[in-house]
């Protein structure tokens, strides 16, 4: 029997055509898993011969892959003006629409922490200035815009909460964590002072809208089950605001007696560690059941799709903000915590990302986005996987 599948190569040429044709926001979820990894592997409390160099080597990948994205969907904008606009109208696509803003602060924040020895540290500070400036505006833009077009125009079903509803509400608050990496660089006075408390209150933007939609995700959860779809790993993004707070408060902890007198300084760096462990420990929980529910889906032979970028860059947060918990508070646990951590992560990369790649080659990844029509969820008995 001949096989009447494509070959690869000629797959991807019929499909190029596609490419600019379909390509949404989601793809932004690629540079953001990427550019994690190597932050995380730059700051993490335990470091071994070359992990220096393999962060650089993964941020330099980054970095290239946000022009890559951002060429393409500039010219998906402007080859297919209606296609594109129609993504803000579609419940699932629209909330990717926050990936963006989150790969410029992502790549950013890595041009300072491992970019300046590559390009000096004169450019990567203004980079990352230009690039936290762009995710910034751009992240409180869908922070507030996104969660309007549901108020007025997303037919919403009561068990559609899930885990992408994040993604247009957490760029403030990752902003509010590479904001930090900022302030020593800035010169003593109003401004820096001014950051620092701005950055507070990007933390508190996000850091509520997430709890009241963490919130909803777990309750449709408990009353309808899950989607059993490719749409399974977002549970992993609640993951993204847990962590991502934790790296923030510790960041802007270490830094605050820059800007603020030192009883106020000292009050910010007790925060980051009474608030941090027990969020932390959410974020445990989260992980297990997070971890259990993914494996559950793919049991039952989970498809791939950009969704599982989701298994990235979260856990990256997570990674960092457990570094923040082991150097603030200097327990080796967390120290030990946050090297497994980055394991995990490094795993799912490197899967994930062999996927996109094969998925690419093929032309599967740039086939038109799910309709407007609502995924259902449901529960099914313990012995059948959803």
């Amino acid at each position: 029997m001949v096989a009447t599948r494509q070959p690869w190569l000629l797959s991807s040429l019929q499909s190029r055509g596609q490419i600019f044709g379909n390509i949404g926001p989601n793809w932004f979820a690629s540079v953001m898993g990427t550019g994690i990894v190597a932050t995380a592997a730059a700051t993490l409390p335990v470091q071994i011969p070359g992990q220096q160099v393999f962060a650089q080597v993964v941020w330099a990948l980054a970095a290239m892959l946000l022009v890559v994205v951002v060429v393409a969907v500039a010219a998906h904008w402007v080859r297919n003006p209606t296609v594109a606009r129609s993504h803000a109208y579609n419940p699932q696509m629209a909330h990717f629409y926050g990936a963006a803003p989150m790969a410029f602060l992502t790549v950013g924040a890595g041009a300072l922490l491992i970019g300046s020895s590559l390009i000096g540290e004169r450019a990567a500070v203004n980079l990352d200035w230009t690039l936290w400036t762009l995710g910034t505006v751009g992240g409180l833009f869908t922070a507030m815009t996104i969660p309007y077009l549901m108020f007025t125009q997303h037919k919403v079903e009561s068990d559609a909460a899930f885990g992408g509803w994040l993604m247009p509400v957490v760029p403030p608050m990752v902003s509010a964590a590479t904001g930090a990496l900022l302030i020593p660089h800035m010169a003593p006075g109003t401004g820096r002072t001014t950051m620092l408390y701005g950055c507070y209150a990007m933390f508190g933007l996000s850091l509520f809208a997430s709890f009241i939609i963490i919130t909803m995700v777990w309750s449709r959860l408990a009353h309808f089950g899950t989607s059993g779809t490719a749409r399974v790993p977002t549970l992993w993004i609640v993951l993204g605001p847990l962590g991502q707070s934790i790296t923030a408060v510790g960041l802007l902890g270490a830094n605050a007696h820059l800007a603020v007198s030192p009883q106020l300084a000292s009050g910010m760096g007790i925060f980051a560690i009474l608030y941090g462990v027990p969020v932390w420990g959410f974020a445990v929980l989260w992980i297990g059941l997070a971890t259990a529910l993914t494996v559950r889906t793919a049991r039952s032979g989970m498809p791939f799709a950009l969704t599982w970028w989701s298994l990235t860059f979260p856990v990256g947060t997570f990674v960092t903000g457990t570094t923040q918990l082991a150097l603030h508070t200097e327990l080796p646990a967390f120290r030990y915590a946050a090297a497994l951590a980055f394991i995990g992560l490094l795993g799912t990369w490197c899967l994930v990302a062999v996927r996109t790649v094969r998925g690419s080659l093929r032309g599967n990844l740039f086939l038109p986005p799910p309709s407007a029509g609502p995924i259902k969820a449901r529960k099914f008995p313990s012995d059948k996987p959803s």
